[in-house]
């Protein structure tokens, strides 16, 4: 270990001591009086653009499969449907909206599906597994 001369550790204090005097210096005093406030401009609200109205926009049922050679969806409902229900399948890739003509359950015809069942139902386009579906209002 090498000793500092004295010199250099004279040096040393007096450049911090130097700097933390400048430090002092160059900050501003602060004042009492505050500033006119400046009022801010009024928000404007946006118009919002209505989309095709579904029901509370929550989802009655789920795709869980998709047969394309056939076009038939598997969907899983949350609530009781029936016939003739304007549908609107939504997903990532997908989204328009039909009636219901055929509805399948256990390879026989239905008129009314249950909660919590999975029935087939012949659908007009390319539908993917997660893809939601929701009820709509005509």
């Amino acid at each position: 270990m090498a000793k500092i001369s004295r010199k250099r550790a004279v040096k040393k204090k007096s450049k911090s001591k130097v700097k933390a005097a400048a430090r002092k210096t160059t900050r501003p005093p602060k004042s009492k009086k505050s500033s006119p406030k400046v009022h801010a401009k009024p928000k404007i609200r946006k118009k919002t653009v209505s989309k095709k109205s579904t029901k509370a926009n929550k989802p009655i049922g789920t795709v869980t499969h998709f047969f394309g050679n056939i076009s038939v969806a598997i969907v899983r409902f949350s609530k009781d449907v029936s016939l003739g229900t304007a549908v609107r399948f939504k997903g990532l890739t997908t989204d328009f909206s039909q009636k219901i003509s055929e509805m399948q359950y256990d390879h026989r015809p239905i008129v009314k599906s249950k909660k919590g069942k999975e029935v087939g139902m012949k659908v007009k386009d390319r539908v993917r597994e997660g893809d939601k579906v929701f009820e709509e209002i005509r």
